[in-house]
């Protein structure tokens, strides 16, 4: 793998110790233990990792391709919901009203039978393979009307947050079929695993470590390929690339796709970590913060991206358990802080400090021998 740098071997190593070091401090370690890692505490990790590969696909569209979204946080929501379908179809007569076809919300509001599009999701490949299908074709066809028609910067940006926001407003209609305000939750089991278990949670974060690990590969797979220098061009000199007789749009729309359905298997895969997905993940001010997630890590960094991910969710964790009326003008500080003093972001400023500390090639060369 020629196409991995040693950022991307230090990411990948630090990625293989935590994937194996939280699942041994939860189900190995004794609880009152100092290195025993409590349940939930797994789940909040997974839901850290979640974030981290969500945050790379828009690294991989803004960073290295120019193309700034403001409506990633849909394509999360759409993967989630995918999964959720699944999860709820697994409750079967377990459910508050006991039907082994209808969900309890769908029993409520007295629907008759099951909607065509919930057929299939009984079948956990069938949802895993919609979780990105359906991301990847909204994407393609939404970047299909907006590249060909040569949209780009600031109006795409608005337009793609305002898809997210028309979304949002369907999808808390209860004629949509999809749990309207309250979402889909309440779910049992996965593949046959309770969901309260804590062999499923940490195979739940197993499983979001190794798409974050496989996400990352083909990111930078994909930024270090023709197409990836292709896209670099496109982001510096749009016109002048169009101009050498690339077919800009298509590049645009292909890596516009396959960051949606990244950002799918996030949903997807945050579903059963945080046991519930519902219209409030569609709000345009996610899809904003996973920006900030972004700018704070390293812009065109990928190993920065999911960085970030981390430190600010982190961040609002921890504030929003002890100043919960502060985060949201705490993270605006933050991403106006980035912005002025940190504009590679957080790993920018760690390889810089890095560069600083290793002395010039000139100095590590021999000095001649003087002449006798």
């Amino acid at each position: 793998m020629g196409f991995l740098d040693a950022r991307s071997a230090i990411f990948l190593g630090l990625l293989a110790i935590v994937t194996v070091a939280v699942p041994l401090m939860s189900l190995v370690a004794q609880p009152g233990s100092g290195v025993h890692l409590p349940s939930y505490a797994v789940s909040l990790f997974g839901k850290y990792l979640c974030y981290a590969l969500l945050a790379l696909a828009v690294d991989l569209i803004w960073g290295y391709a120019g193309i700034l979204s403001l409506g990633h946080g849909a394509f999360f929501a759409l993967g989630g919901y995918a999964m959720g379908m699944h999860l709820m179809r697994e409750i079967g007569p377990r459910g508050v009203y006991g039907n082994p076809i209808l969900p309890d919300f769908m029993v409520f509001l007295n629907w008759p039978e099951l909607p065509w599009f919930w057929l299939g999701f009984d079948m956990f490949w069938f949802a895993a393979l919609m979780a990105m299908f359906v991301p990847g074709l909204l994407a393609f066809v939404f970047g299909w009307f907006a590249f060909r028609s040569r949209v780009s910067g600031v109006y795409l940006s608005i337009i793609t947050q305002a898809m997210t926001y028309a979304l949002m407003l369907a999808f808390f209609r209860n004629e949509m079929g999809f749990g309207g305000n309250n979402g889909l939750t309440d779910f049992k089991d996965v593949l046959g695993f309770s969901m309260q278990s804590d062999t499923t949670r940490a195979g739940l974060f197993v499983a979001t470590a190794l798409a974050l690990g496989g996400g990352y590969v083909l990111c930078r797979w994909i930024t270090r390929s023709r197409a990836g220098k292709v896209l670099a061009a496109v982001r510096d000199a749009e016109s002048r690339t169009r101009f050498l007789g690339y077919r800009v749009e298509y590049y645009k729309l292909f890596v516009f796709t396959v960051s949606a359905m990244l950002a799918g298997l996030a949903g997807a895969l945050y579903t059963p970590q945080v046991g519930i997905i519902n219209p409030s993940e569609f709000s345009p001010a996610n899809s904003i913060e996973i920006v900030v997630w972004v700018a704070v890590g390293g812009r065109g960094t990928l190993a920065g991206a999911a960085l970030g991910a981390l430190i600010v969710n982190a961040a609002k964790t921890l504030l929003t358990g002890w100043f919960p009326e502060v985060w949201l003008f705490a993270l605006g500080a933050i991403f106006v802080g980035v912005t002025l003093f940190l504009p590679k972001g957080v790993l920018g400023l760690i390889e810089t400090r890095r560069q600083k500390r290793v002395p010039p090639d000139a100095a590590r060369q021999p000095q001649p021998e003087p002449a006798e």
